[in-house]
């Protein structure tokens, strides 16, 4: 890795203040309490400052279920990136090579990140927090496909640990810098900075967490550590450097990136603020208000709801059964002896209205009762409409969840121009080449079964390699599936479509070896062509 001039590079102090700067912003905007409070209010510590003095404090957490519900119906487990070239009419062998291999590591890239889990918690703290944010990273220690090593790892940011140098501007990429804060141990921190040559590692000391407002989380052994990255004008790459409160722990190094390894996504913009509004912000008034009607009514049940007994105290001395205590009087009419005085009614209108307010907080969601498994539909046919309907809602907020899986996706082709060097790759000749040339030809060269030749690949090609990336996204729900599913059955028997295009779309679980098929499907075609 190149190294940036001393004179030219960042300090431990510039880098300090600019974090500094960060803080501040974030509490202009009142970030930190508004985490928290949503945080609270997702997991049920609804009732967090308040002075109960022992009176009830009911939790009926409908946020939860809603902001899940929510989440899970606009991602998929069936996310795939597949990239092609821009020209496809002029791409040529190369550019189409460029492309299945870029493919390949795709998937395994995504297999390796476990990206159906990091793109749920990806939208789960946008819903929650407001923000969501993943940072990408080289692993040169990682085992690779063919013995190698090195990958790309993936990893969640919460919003209050990252800080952009425009505040007012949401594109990661046209920021001045980036700052990306985590803690770590100290005494851990001291060694990997006294590997990395930081002559000032023994002036590593903890510090508080200026972020964490919770005392359970506080510690004494660990040091705030602030990855600064920014693009610097005459390479046209990626630089950065890490620093601690007066320290800078590694020298500012080239990344080798043209593309910042963060990507970014608000759940609701806010105009000139990156950062954005929270599902639940806009919906904890309303869990309130359920809340405090379900408390008031438990104290009214509590006090007034069992039936009391009022007793001439000049005829008997002392009654009390419990519950709801006898009354003692002097004299007076009390029907000779005692009287039962009857309880006090409860309005029904309290249960019509937390019903209401939770029926329509989630019908303006999208979680309609049908949708949350409260009802049964007729047939599929109303599913697959009530579905669409219930997704309606989300729709712009799925759209920006695509937009940062695609940028996530040219940030890995990045690294792999960057990183990945020259290493054994698959290339499937079986597409490129006809069945009788591969049969006569197998002996010869050392194809698998499937036809697939490995051969090493240079990555660094693809740094002139002009590709786009498209998103393919499948059922995220079981309904939908199945619909899917029947309407394909539907045109196959119908001989508006072949039986290549039926396997290339129909879901793995419904076909045992749908590959191979399909190049049983297409080598059989191919045959009968000649």
């Amino acid at each position: 890795m190149r190294r940036r001039e001393e004179t030219a590079a960042p300090t431990a102090e510039s880098v300090w203040r600019e974090y500094e700067r960060m803080l501040a912003y974030n509490e202009s905007i009142q970030l930190e309490d508004t985490v928290r409070v949503n945080e609270n209010f997702f997991v049920g510590k609804q009732w967090e400052g308040v002075e109960s003095n022992g009176l009830p404090t009911p939790v009926f957490n409908f946020l939860k279920r809603v902001t899940l519900f929510t989440v899970a119906s606009i991602t998929s487990d069936r996310i795939k990136l597949r990239a092609s070239p821009i020209d496809s009419a002029a791409s040529g062998g190369k550019l189409r090579r460029a492309a299945q291999v870029v493919n390949a590591q795709l998937e395994e890239l995504f297999e390796r990140n476990s990206m159906p889990a990091l793109i749920h918690e990806f939208m789960r703290n946008a819903a929650v927090d407001g923000d969501a944010a993943t940072y990408s990273y080289w692993d040169g220690e990682a085992a690779a496909a063919g013995g190698g090593r090195g990958a790309v790892v993936t990893e969640i940011v919460p919003n209050t640990r990252v800080g952009f140098g425009n505040c007012a501007d949401r594109n990661v990429q046209s920021q001045p810098y980036i700052l990306i804060k985590r803690r770590e141990l100290t005494e851990r921190l001291r060694r990997r900075a006294r590997r990395m040559g930081c002559r000032a590692w023994e002036e590593i000391k903890p510090d508080t967490d200026e972020q964490q407002c919770d005392s359970y989380k506080e510690t004494g052994d660990k040091t705030t550590v602030i990855l600064r990255m920014w693009k610097d004008e005459e390479s046209g790459t990626v630089w950065a450097c890490e620093a601690s409160r007066g320290v800078l722990l590694r020298e500012p190094w080239d990344m080798g990136l043209t593309l910042y390894p963060v990507t970014w996504m608000s759940w609701d913009y806010v105009q000139d603020s990156y950062h954005g509004q929270a599902m639940l912000t806009g919906l904890i008034p309303n869990q309130v208000y359920i809340n405090k009607l379900f408390a008031m009514t438990m104290i009214s049940l509590m006090t007034s709801a069992y039936p009391k007994i009022v007793y001439d105290r000049t005829r008997v001395p002392k009654w009390d059964n419990g519950i709801g205590r006898a009354i003692g009087v002097n004299g007076g009419d009390v029907s000779g002896v005692a009287r039962i005085l009857d309880p006090a009614q409860v309005s029904p209108q309290i249960a019509q209205f937390i019903s209401l307010t939770q029926e329509m907080t989630q019908s303006n969601l999208g979680a309609t009762s049908v949708a949350l498994g409260d009802a049964r539909p007729d047939n599929t046919s109303a599913i697959v409409a009530l579905q669409r309907a219930a997704a309606t809602p989300n729709e712009l907020t799925r759209q920006n969840l695509y937009r940062s899986i695609e940028e996530l996706g040219r940030i890995y082709i990045d690294f792999m121009g960057a990183y990945y060097g020259v290493r054994m790759v698959e290339l499937d000749v079986a597409e490129e080449a006809p069945a009788q040339l591969l049969e006569f030809a197998k002996p010869a060269l050392p194809l698998d079964a499937e036809g697939r030749l490995a051969v090493p690949y240079d990555f660094a090609q693809l740094r002139g390699v002009p590709m786009q990336l498209r998103l393919d996204v499948g059922a995220s729900a079981y309904w939908s599936e199945i619909a899917s599913a029947q309407t394909l059955d539907n045109l196959l028997a119908g001989g508006h479509i072949g039986l290549v295009e039926y396997l290339e779309r129909i879901p793995d679980e419904y076909v045992t070896d749908r590959e191979g098929l399909i190049k049983a499907a297409r080598a059989a075609a191919g045959a009968a062509a000649v």
